[in-house]
């Protein structure tokens, strides 16, 4: 733009050389022509990037304007005076020099459009008010002509900066959904990998690690594996309950989490298990887990009032206790086993003695071996209620076991001990069928929530067993919910999926449970033949922090948009059903809802309240 005003006021200036005065025609418009030049200077300078800022480029788009405005009114004020000296053709230069100064000057000033406004306007208004003046028709038409054609030129630029604007907001709206999806993509990426009630690495991390470290064959160095589990942690959720028990697992993790480190991944397994990987000899594990049991007993405050775990650890070295991780992870949880059997607290490193030790301590074995499922096994059942109005849509079975030799026996040792010994059909076919018994007593429009471990999904004979005792049932399969966990989909994703999609096809409906324990991601929500999203319970208590409701209202809207129910487990206080509610969940269940009970106690329950 001051390349134009340089140029044509010279060209302006010597044509009038002769006929105007030497100060209007030398000296005022070398003073006109070097403001330009200072500009152009100021223009070149090199700008501190840092200072860009909204306040400081809105102070640069002013002063611009500002010197637009007063360098048309010089300017034009000028080519004026000169028109007053010379013939013809002197004065049709002034015409000529307004004319494609001021539109030259527009098209500069395209992504200014104030300042191109106020140019158009000063000099057009100052010339068309002068030629008017002059009292000449023909001065006063070019006046007019090039006034209108300077306004369609700034409807044209103001359209053209109008698309610019639109474009830029678009780029911007883009660039903004961009980070938002990396970042998105950063905390799925952080969630995948980490437990989300205590922040550790979880279990499927813990793996990743472990294979790694084997992956490396003969040349890796020596390392061991632990298994921590946290003793009389149980009576500490049943006295205080459930969200005081996860507070505690918050704080002991915050404190394993200041050992880990390169050489020592310190992880959450699940419930109150952590998982320990010491790149060292097996010495350097063992001191390690002293001092994480030191740091584990320390004492924690739980609102009045103050508690202490201890914890006991199983360690297994590699090569000399298995070469494969399933191998070294079975061996340090035999340890763990014999360590909360005969030294809870204490430190137990795996031995072929030890293997000897605890394969002759098979009772659990032997008593399931021998049992009578059908007269020992029982059900309860636990409520799923809606949020809002704490109606019951349903149930979920849990199984329970009553040994007549060694008692009570819990159901996660149960299953555990029946996939050990290859009889995991036997004792889910005598549950379902159970189940299927109490089913008449729901009543209509009610479902029922089946639970099924990952060796049921795994096994087509398990399956095809599931499927026939559903069709000789005669009930309503549409009301009959299986539920599996996300482990189930680990080692065999293709099969899990295969087999969901037969059991969907006789009309039950599949619900993913303990979702958000870290294995499942958005592409296998999105493969898999599900209806059903229970959130895990370690959730709950994330809805007490501002943090943890953005967190849980980010998984509904998930769930939401992927047309899925969505069950909140774990309620275990009335501010969390609260906070569940206002988060969007229609379902939940827990303890402040209901504990598990007889089906018929249960309904009974519920009528009496009802009446």
């Amino acid at each position: 733009m001051y390349l134009i005003l340089t140029m044509n006021a010279a060209a302006l200036a010597y044509t009038h050389h002769a006929a105007a005065p030497l100060w209007l025609s030398l000296w005022l418009p070398i003073v006109l022509i070097g403001a330009c030049a200072v500009r152009v200077m100021q223009w070149m300078r090199p700008i501190d990037e840092s200072r860009i800022e909204e306040p400081y480029a809105m102070r640069m788009l002013r002063r611009t304007e500002v010197m637009a405005t007063l360098l048309s009114v010089l300017f034009v004020s000028w080519a004026l005076a000169l028109d007053q000296y010379g013939n013809g053709d002197q004065h049709g230069h002034v015409t000529v020099f307004v004319a494609i100064t001021v539109m030259g000057c527009i098209f500069c000033l395209t992504y200014l459009p104030r300042a191109a406004h106020l140019v158009c306007y000063v000099v057009l208004g100052v010339f068309l008010t002068y030629c008017l003046a002059r009292g000449t028709v023909t001065m006063a038409s070019m006046a007019l002509n090039i006034l209108m054609v300077g306004v369609v030129v700034l409807k044209v630029l103001r359209d053209s900066y109008g698309s610019f604007t639109a474009l830029e907001e678009s780029q911007a709206a883009l660039h903004h959904e961009r980070t938002q999806a990396h970042h998105l993509a950063e905390e799925n990426a952080r969630l995948a990998h980490s437990d989300p009630l205590t922040g550790l690495p979880n279990r499927r991390y813990f793996f990743a690690r472990l294979d790694a470290l084997l992956a490396r064959g003969d040349q890796a160095q020596p390392f061991a594996i632990g298994v921590i589990d946290l003793d009389q942690f149980k009576p500490i959720n049943d006295v205080h309950g459930h969200a005081q028990g996860d507070r505690l697992l918050q704080v002991i993790g915050e404190r394993l989490q200041r050992a880990s480190g390169p050489d020592a991944v310190i992880a959450r397994l699940g419930g109150d298990e952590f998982g320990l990987i010491i790149e060292g000899p097996m010495e350097a594990a063992e001191a390690m887990g002293a001092w994480l049991c030191g740091r584990v007993q320390e004492p924690v405050p739980l609102g009045d009032t103050v508690v202490s775990v201890g914890c006991s650890v199983g360690l297994a070295a590699w090569p000399e206790a298995g070469a494969s991780a399933h191998d070294l992870f079975d061996r340090a949880d035999f340890a763990l086993y014999h360590a909360k059997k005969a030294r809870r607290g204490g430190i137990v490193r795996f031995s072929s003695e030890l293997e000897r030790i605890i394969r002759s301590e098979q009772a659990l074995e032997a008593a399931l071996q021998s049992a009578d499922l059908k007269r020992e096994l029982t059900m309860v059942y636990q409520p799923i209620v809606r949020t809002r109005s704490m109606a019951m849509v349903g149930v979920e079975a849990l199984a329970r076991w009553e040994s007549p030799t060694i008692g009570a026996v819990a159901a996660e040792l149960l299953f555990a001990t029946a996939e050990r010994l290859g009889m995991a059909r036997t004792v889910t076919l005598a549950a379902f069928e159970r189940v299927l018994g109490d089913f008449a007593q729901l009543p209509a429009g009610q479902r029922l929530s089946f639970n099924l471990a990952p060796t049921d999904i795994a096994d087509p004979g398990t399956v095809a067993a599931l499927i026939d005792r559903i069709a000789s049932s005669g009930i309503d399969a549409s009301r009959l919910v299986l539920e599996i966990t996300e482990t189930s989909l680990i080692d065999d994703f293709a099969g899990a999926r295969a087999a969901l999609e037969k059991l969907r096809g006789c009309g039950a409906k599949i619900a993913l449970d303990d979702f958000g324990t870290g294995y499942s991601s958005l592409s296998t929500l999105h493969m898999l033949p599900i209806d059903i999203i229970k959130i895990d319970r370690s959730f709950a208590v994330r809805l007490d922090d501002g943090e943890g409701r953005r967190l849980v209202r980010a998984i509904f809207n998930l769930t939401r948009s992927l047309r899925l129910e969505c069950v909140f487990e774990g309620i275990e206080t009335e501010m969390q059903l609260m906070e569940a509610t206002l988060a969007g969940f229609h379902y939940a269940q827990g303890y402040f809802i209901e504990r598990p009970v007889a089906l018929d106690t249960l309904l009974e329950r519920r009528a009496a309240r009802a009446a």
